[in-house]
């Protein structure tokens, strides 16, 4: 099995597992308790936040841990909306991960109140391509910046693999005294994170898209920015997130984070490598099959991410025959996957729905080979015209 599906998940490392059995064989104890099980586990959850903290350039304190990104991301929106009256507007996009786009829905549909403050949405305009258009952002914070709770617009679509310019767009924010948050877990362990450098206030990445476990993520939270707590019944994390801490989840996830790390310095650029691979793929598949067409090519993307839309064919029937191939991919975001219903961040992008329809996303992740690739292009190819044969 060939798997090309890392946006949705990536497995877990063989160092994560042995972080977290020994969480698990050693430091089961409450974090909260003062007695010496409770001290090591607190020491353990410590240690793994000085951890994250290092792979995204930020101090420890600045950590939240979550049960994941969509938690971070939820956290980071209403923790804002709630924080300040009188500042009632949301402001996000149609291409956001369902996460925010959600959250953000709930929110304008009135499901979701900011205390007794009415909830807004404002959603920001995009380019065919599905990138932020930076003029009518300013032009919004320009006219309504005193109403914003926080801006939130994604670093790397999880769909596309498509780059926001987050340092501008938190220069933006910055320059109209407004919190900027950016979901960063597709992010995490690809490319470099430095937080300082990218202006940003709030930031949500996830452990088991870099090969750590489910159900654990981070929020950063730039020293000065507070927060509503929205899992209330307890002190932990500073009051910003209630609940006995997920000791061997958060240990195995500060373990991932170091070995992604060490990766990402090493002196022969291997995402540049890893790059090069998914050209090649796309190309060997794109002078194979006619009218095949790779979303957001023609700007930056990350290194792993390959969106290729196959028109008038179905991206379901397409998966199936792949599963019969043994390669693993999935149709755009995975938590779409098994609806017929085109994703919804390709419509809002004004990609036409019968293009939309047959879009079927390749990731990579740091473990995937050249080989692998080569014989994915040639899986691809029969899987594509197998289907196109069975069509009436």
């Amino acid at each position: 099995m060939i798997y090309l599906d890392n946006n949705a998940t990536a497995a877990p490392s063989v160092a994560v597992m042995e972080a977290i059995r020994r969480a698990l064989h050693e430091g089961w104890g409450n974090p909260s308790s003062v007695h010496p099980f409770g001290a090591l586990a607190r020491e353990t959850v410590e240690s793994a936040r000085s951890e994250v903290a290092l792979a995204i350039g930020a101090s420890p304190r600045e950590v939240v841990f979550t049960s994941g990104g969509t938690e971070s991301c939820n956290l980071a929106l209403l923790g804002s909306l709630g924080h300040e009256p009188g500042r009632h507007l949301l402001v996000t996009a149609h291409t956001e991960h369902a996460a925010v786009r959600e959250c953000a829905s709930a929110v304008e549909s009135g499901a979701w109140r900011a205390g007794s403050d009415r909830g807004e949405v404002a959603w920001v305009e995009l380019d065919s391509d599905g990138r932020v258009d930076l003029g009518q952002l300013a032009r919004l914070l320009g006219s309504r910046a005193r109403e914003v709770a926080v801006v939130s617009l994604m670093w790397a679509n999880n769909e596309t693999g498509v780059i926001q310019p987050v340092e501008q767009i938190a220069t933006i924010c910055r320059e109209h005294g407004v919190r900027f948050h950016t979901d960063a877990t597709q992010c995490l362990g690809r490319m470099v994170i430095d937080v300082s450098r990218i202006g940003c206030d709030l930031l949500s990445v996830s452990s088991h898209k870099v090969h750590g476990p489910k159900g654990v993520g981070a929020l950063y939270c730039r020293r000065g920015v507070a927060i509503v707590g929205q899992v209330l019944g307890g002190p932990q994390e500073r009051g910003r997130r209630g609940g006995t801490e997920n000791v061997a989840g958060i240990c195995g996830f500060g373990a991932a984070c170091t070995e992604a790390s060490q990766w990402l310095a090493r002196a022969d650029m291997p995402t540049r490598q890893l790059a090069q691979w998914r050209d090649a793929f796309e190309s060997a598949v794109v002078a194979a099959v006619r009218g095949a067409i790779v979303i957001g090519e023609r700007l930056p993307r990350l290194w792993n991410t390959s969106l290729i839309a196959f028109p008038r064919l179905q991206a379901e029937a397409l998966l199936v025959e792949l599963g019969r191939l043994d390669v693993a991919a999935s149709a755009g975001a995975a938590c779409s996957s098994g609806s017929l219903d085109p994703s919804p961040v390709l419509l809002a992008m004004g990609i036409d729905r019968e293009v939309a329809h047959g879009a079927v996303r390749f990731s990579m992740s740091r473990l995937t080979t050249q080989r692998e690739m080569d014989d994915a292009a040639a899986r691809v190819v029969q899987a594509v015209q197998s289907v196109a044969r069975a069509m009436p």
